[in-house]
């Protein structure tokens, strides 16, 4: 149990609601699902208070792919709350140019003036390969939508040239064709989001985007440059056939509809950084994995659950005869 979760049921009185105290044990990956409403698994927790408020676990994964496995009984907790919260407020448009502005190189720079030749090569050379299969990757249903490769490209993948080292890393691990197949659709954070204003409920967000950001612009260059070699190395061999990803989105969207919030595949969408820690690092490079390992899970993990727990315990306290009904990704807890 990370910091988060024992944070909160130490302090907030969070108890499990419904058949969420029947969640699959770890490693359930082959659970028979249920169709009954009453006999899905919730990651739905009850804060005592009255009236009360919830804690609710989300995936980042297209809500199309979850929402039927989502018990009554968390839809309607987020129906009866009055003011909904979530890491990030996912409707600003603020949120978004954050976002882009904390990605970006300084003025001036270029990926190509900063990257090593032979990284930076593979690099294009990879890109031009995902942009050359985008559009097998595309279902039928997102033409239907209008929604065509080239643009699908370039709203992933534009001024990548102008991206820090980081964030080119994380934008070539999810250019995949399982996270381009499920474009189009929102992810299940940013359609409750989209719910609670289209209900014109009260919501907010307990983190700043800078908080989200500048732990990953705070791994040296090193490391970074290490990172983004292990994940075209990565990227390279599934091309090559000669890999095979053991977690894949299918897992992770099996497990949660299961409700295995034990499983170690869960955690593989805490950040949206792969892990590099593997036995066939030379000594060394399995150092530097190891060291971005423990920073990351001590920046986007330890501290950041502290925080997030400081400032939902204050706002529980702040608004005594309001409900509230956290979102938060499950997997970060």
């Amino acid at each position: 149990m990370s910091p988060w979760s024992w944070f909160l049921l130490q302090t907030l009185c969070l108890l499990p609601t419904g058949a969420a105290s029947r969640r699959g044990a770890p490693g359930t990956a082959n659970c028979e699902l249920k169709p009954q409403q009453s006999e899905l698994n919730s990651f739905l927790w009850t804060i005592k208070r009255d009236p009360p408020s919830y804690f609710f676990g989300t995936i980042h994964v297209p809500y199309t792919r979850v929402w039927d496995f989502i018990p009554d009984n968390s839809k309607e907790a987020f129906l009866q709350s009055s003011i909904v919260y979530f890491e990030l407020d996912l409707t600003d448009p603020y949120t978004i140019s954050a976002l882009t502005s904390c990605q970006m190189l300084p003025q001036g720079e270029n990926l190509q003036d900063v990257l090593p030749r032979d990284i930076y090569c593979r690099l294009k050379r990879h890109l031009e390969y995902v942009k050359l299969m985008m559009p097998l990757w595309m279902t039928p249903d997102q033409r239907g939508k209008g929604l065509y490769a080239d643009y699908l490209f370039n709203a992933i993948a534009g001024n990548w040239e102008r991206k820090r080292p980081v964030w080119v890393m994380l934008m070539v691990n999810s250019l995949t064709e399982v996270d381009i197949k499920s474009r189009g659709v929102p992810v299940l954070d940013l359609f409750l989001a989209q719910e609670a204003e289209r209900l014109r409920k009260q919501t907010g967000a307990v983190e700043k985007v800078e908080e989200q950001c500048h732990p990953l612009n705070g791994l040296n260059f090193s490391q970074v440059i290490f990172a983004l070699n292990q994940t075209l190395l990565q990227q390279e061999s599934l091309r090559a056939g000669s890999l095979q990803i053991p977690y894949t989105t299918e897992d992770l969207i099996k497990h949660y509809n299961c409700g295995d919030l034990s499983s170690v595949i869960l955690s593989h969408d805490s950040s949206q950084v792969p892990n590099f820690i593997n036995a066939t690092l030379p000594p060394q490079e399995r150092i530097t994995a190891q060291e971005i390992d423990s920073y990351l899970r001590r920046e986007l993990i330890y501290k950041r659950n502290e925080r997030i727990g400081k400032r939902v315990k204050a706002l529980l306290e702040e608004f005594p005869d309001k409900g509230f009904f956290f979102a938060f990704g499950a997997a970060s807890q």
